[in-house]
């Protein structure tokens, strides 16, 4: 039997991805599973920058960005298919990010995560910053 060819991953970065393949990748992760398609086409209008990582036509990886392009940006929801981890993926949607020729300006990239050790290795550092999250679901009662 010949040995199987590894398909190639191609990264895309200027338009967002369909939001029902986006959601495809979301349901797969315990932080984004129960967000609609309509939230999903809403946030999809409202983010800066896209990157996005493809297995022929499909979605396999996705990072998205707000920023005003000079001083601030942060990186949310970057994702990669189960069956897609493992492979560089992730870390190469994080590269490509910082990288992006519209970013060159940012002073300070910020992410929320739960895997910090990830991003360590691309240089991101939680000794520098602190911060602080307010949850609508948690602060209701003041509403």
């Amino acid at each position: 039997m010949p040995p199987t060819l590894k398909s190639a991953v191609i990264y895309s970065h200027n338009e967002p991805p369909d939001a029902s393949q986006l959601l495809r990748l979301f349901q797969q992760a315990p932080w984004a599973k129960g967000r609609s398609l309509d939230d999903a086409k809403e946030m999809l209008r409202h983010t800066d920058l896209t990157l996005c990582a493809w297995d022929g036509g499909r979605l396999v990886g996705f990072g998205r960005v707000l920023t005003d392009f000079i001083y601030r940006a942060t990186i949310w929801d970057v994702i990669v298919e189960q069956a897609h981890q493992k492979q560089g993926i992730g870390t190469e949607i994080v590269r490509r990010i910082l990288d992006h020729p519209r970013l060159k300006k940012v002073e300070l990239f910020w992410l929320c995560t739960r895997r910090p050790g990830f991003y360590e290795k691309l240089g991101f550092s939680s000794k520098e910053q602190t911060g602080m999250v307010w949850s609508r679901n948690t602060n209701s009662r003041f509403e």
